[in-house]
């Protein structure tokens, strides 16, 4: 195998217009947001009729929100607003000029918020400023006073609630935030008092709590579209004009108040301590808690509406003859005028007399292709056997238990029938562990009584009796992490570590500090402007190996939007991280003499809620197929996403970024969106943040206390399914620690769960800063844990491990084999000539 480095020239074009690559990439994140926004309500007003006249108020009308802020922002050439949609779709707007005199004030508000956080971080002194932005968000300004003549004659009355967040900063329970302000409350009261159709948009990246929305006597619509990316505007009006069916289904629990969710009282700020994070909720989070306890929801996980109307038939319920079971289902198109996709969703009751369980859990799901009215399809839904098992922290063991299995088949976690009943006649371990990241200190964890468990368990039993449903044997198989043949890439790696000294071992786990690249958070890349940063370049002299750049963040690439090349010098005039955030607005606009501009304009798809929205594997795959396309184009080897932490509660800042709150749900579509990248030769995705990165505030230092149990089955099992579907080419830690250790020290995560259990065969690297003094982990000990690679590195990394080293405190062969693994993957990028699908080279 000979390896040619590829010949890097100036990242981007200086043609500024649109290429192929960019008009295409647009389509595809205006079809993927389409595809995932959730009708929740509607009573007659959509789709809209031809000819309809609208109104359409609210600050997200015109500032509509595309994306959360910090390292999950994509600087896109621009923003197709929902008011900017409405006019390309043709919906006759009655009230342009309350939205254009809105446009000038949302302007205004945007270069106040920039000016006010320019002058506080240069108050607050150097380096500052990523401290400032984030717990600085920007809110939407109030409109003008709105008036009786703003609505005349309107059909219907549209108003969209925007919300943002971001890393570094949890959310609050606040008007403007979880709540609606005064302003938003007093508006939506006159329009209800003002119209009969009035129909509310979403445009929040997380829940919010919509008590007073439900409450209005004329809201006769309600569709959230989480946020939509670039083509948020156009994917709108195409469900709100029919063009697209809606076909969208909730990832998460939308409570009735907030106070219903168990952890509630002490997340995050809530309770004043955010040192440490109690997971006293154990296994029941979102439905998971709701279904078991019987609590009442405003909207359940996995709800959504159509425009058209489906049947779902059970034909047979089987067990799979290589262990577990599958599901045969008919879905039919009812309705007699539009054209749908429905998703199909089974669940399982496991039974309670050994480990305590959940009501259901989600353990497959399907979407049919577009049915015309009338039209069938038939799916086949595999239950694995991992699926049905639960994990005993006495046998240190994934069981599945003898007993009655009870599989539910519906459209929601509320709508479902029971459908079949899987009898395991006795308890299969089906993959043996070791223990991980044991308590340091007591946990209380929620149990839901026995009695309550035993009752519903008793009334399943006798619904499939009375409607003659009798038992089918299923026998539960062990889980494999699957194998691998040594690469070429593997031995030419191992060849080269024999090589090196320990100088050349260590500045090759470090990010690259020889060019002096900077420690800006997320934006410190020299090779490509605006990149996250990369890897170490001290081998390519003597042995061509190059630095590979990587670059955030989970809703496409975060580059920079433009950068300068000195004609003279060839220096690149980087504006750090100040160009890299909001489009570059922070950053000097000054136009230099003699140079040459290159624009890098990438795609900002939907966030990772959306996208998750749509329950589509294939939509997803074909994302992660568009990204590769930018990678390539722009000459970015590993792309820091998906995101796939767990909504554990709705105030975390990044939920935005993550799939949803269940792990199935979020492994199966960071896997999607893996293969997708991963199908395109020499890029591949970075899963993160591994693992319990459900908090932002003291995101660096907040202690995870979680019993191993909920560790495993909750947090831990949507990266498991993500690593053994889709073998990504690197997973990020996270900056908390979870039982008193950094994650990114935790050989319990890095080597025995990722490597040993899942056969993970990729590089794990640290977050950004991690090992500076407020992350807290240690560099060496990152090399020890098997964390490879330290991010974006600096000398004291450097010191710390070569001290180490020195002390015998870290061995040299665990520094070895970081470094085989970096090679080994390096090896396989677009850093070189002819490279070809990860995939393909493993």
């Amino acid at each position: 195998m000979e390896l040619k480095k590829r010949v890097r020239t100036y990242s981007g074009t200086k043609e500024n217009a649109p290429g192929e690559l960019e008009l295409r990439n647009r389509k595809i994140a205006r079809r993927a947001a389409a595809e995932g926004i959730v009708l929740l309500k509607n009573e007659g007003v959509l789709p809209l009729k031809k000819g309809a006249k609208a109104a359409l108020f609210g600050g997200g009308a015109v500032g509509t929100i595309k994306g959360g802020t910090g390292s999950g922002d994509v600087n896109a050439r621009e923003t197709v607003s929902i008011y900017q949609g409405f006019v390309d779709a043709g919906i006759p707007l009655i009230n342009r000029d309350w939205l254009e005199e809105y446009a000038e004030i949302y302007r205004q508000a945007r270069e106040e918020w920039k000016e006010e956080i320019l002058s506080e971080a240069a108050r607050r002194g150097k380096g500052k400023f990523f401290e400032v932005y984030s717990s600085h968000i920007f809110r939407m300004p109030a409109g003008s006073a709105l008036k009786q003549a703003d609505v005349e004659g309107a059909d219907v009355v549209f108003y969209v609630i925007s919300r943002t967040a971001g890393e570094d900063a949890d959310r609050f329970l606040e008007p403007g935030d979880y709540y609606l302000t005064e302003e938003e409350k007093a508006e939506l009261a006159f329009l209800d008092a003002a119209c009969e159709n009035l129909a509310v948009i979403l445009n929040t990246g997380g829940v919010i709590d919509l008590q007073d929305i439900l409450g209005l006597t004329h809201l006769k619509g309600l569709v959230h579209i989480s946020q939509p990316g670039m083509e948020g505007g156009n994917a709108l009006a195409d469900v709100l004009t029919g063009k697209v069916t809606p076909g969208g289904k909730l990832t998460g629990t939308w409570a009735k108040d907030y106070g219903d969710i168990p952890n509630a009282e002490n997340y995050s700020h809530n309770n004043g301590d955010v040192q440490k994070e109690y997971y006293t909720e154990g296994i029941y989070v979102g439905y998971r808690y709701f279904d078991s306890f019987r609590k009442e929801t405003a909207y359940p996980f996995g709800f959504g509406l159509s425009y058209t109307s489906f049947s779902i038939r059970t034909e047979e319920v089987c067990p799979e003859e290589k262990g577990g079971a599958y599901v045969t289902v008919t879905v039919k198109n009812t309705g007699d005028t539009w054209a749908g996709r429905e998703v199909v969703q089974v669940y399982l009751s496991c039974p309670q007399d050994g480990l305590e369980k959940e009501y259901r859990r989600l353990c497959g799901f399907a979407k049919t292709k577009l049915l015309e009215p009338g039209e069938g399809e038939q799916l086949r839904i595999p239950i694995p056997s991992k699926n049905m098992a639960s994990f005993s922290e006495e046998k240190s063991a994934w069981i599945v238990e003898k007993g009655q299995y009870g599989v539910w088949v519906g459209n929601s976690c509320a709508d479902l029938e029971i459908s079949g009943v899987l009898e395991v006649e006795e308890d299969t371990v089906i993959e043996a562990v070791k223990h991980i990241l044991p308590l340091q200190e007591p946990l209380k964890e929620l149990s839901c009584p026995k009695d309550l468990r035993l009752l519903m368990e008793r009334a399943w039993k006798e619904e499939a009796k009375a409607r003659g449903i009798l038992p089918i044997t299923c026998v539960p198989v062990k889980e494999t992490a699957g194998s691998y043949p040594v690469t070429e890439a593997e031995k030419m790696a191992e060849e080269l570590t024999a090589k090196l000294s320990e100088e050349q071992l260590t500045a090759m786990v470090i990010g690259e500090i020889s060019k002096g690249q900077g420690q800006a958070l997320g934006s410190a890349g020299i090779m490509v402007p605006g990149a996250a940063g990369e890897t170490s370049s001290c081998l390519e002299e003597a042995y061509g190996v190059p630095g590979v750049p990587m670059a955030d963040g989970p809703a496409g690439l975060r580059l920079m939007k433009s950068y300068e090349v000195d004609r003279a010098t060839g220096r690149i005039n980087s504006q750090g991280i100040f160009g890299a955030l909001e489009g570059g607005i922070f950053a000097d606009q000054t136009v230099h003499e003699n140079t040459d501009t290159y624009y890098q304009y990438a795609t900002a798809f939907p966030v990772g809620t959306l996208l998750a929205q749509s329950w589509d594997t294939g939509l997803v795959e074909e994302v992660g197929r568009a990204v590769a396309a930018e990678m390539e184009a722009f000459g970015v080897s590993w792309w820091l996403a998906p995101g796939m932490n767990i909504h554990r509660n709705p105030l975390c800042g990044r939920n935005f970024e993550y799939f949803s709150e269940d792990p199935l749900l979020s492994g199966s579509m960071a896997a999607a969106i893996t293969k997708g990248v991963q199908s395109c030769n020499g890029v591949g995705t970075t899963i993160k943040h591994f693992a319990c990165n459900n908090q932002e505030d003291n995101r660096m230092g907040c202690d995870s206390i979680v019993s191993e149990r909920a560790l495993r089955e909750i947090y831990l099992r949507g990266f498991e399914i993500a690593v053994k579907t889709a073998q990504p080419m690197a997973i990020m830690t996270s900056y908390n620690l979870i039982n008193g250790v950094h994650t990114a020290n935790s050989k319990d995560l890095c080597t025995v769960a990722a490597r040993e259990e899942w056969n993970f065969q990729g590089i794990i690297m640290t977050d950004w800063t991690t090992t500076m003094p407020r992350g807290g982990s240690s560099a060496w000990g990152c090399i020890a844990a098997g964390n490879d690679l330290i991010m974006p590195g600096c000398e004291g990394d450097k010191e710390s491990i070569l001290k180490a080293l020195a002390e015998g405190t870290l061995d040299r062969e665990e520094l070895k084999a970081c470094v085989k693994r970096m090679l080994r993957v390096i090896f396989q990028t677009n850093a070189y000539e002819a490279s070809v699908p990860y995939e393909a080279g493993r």
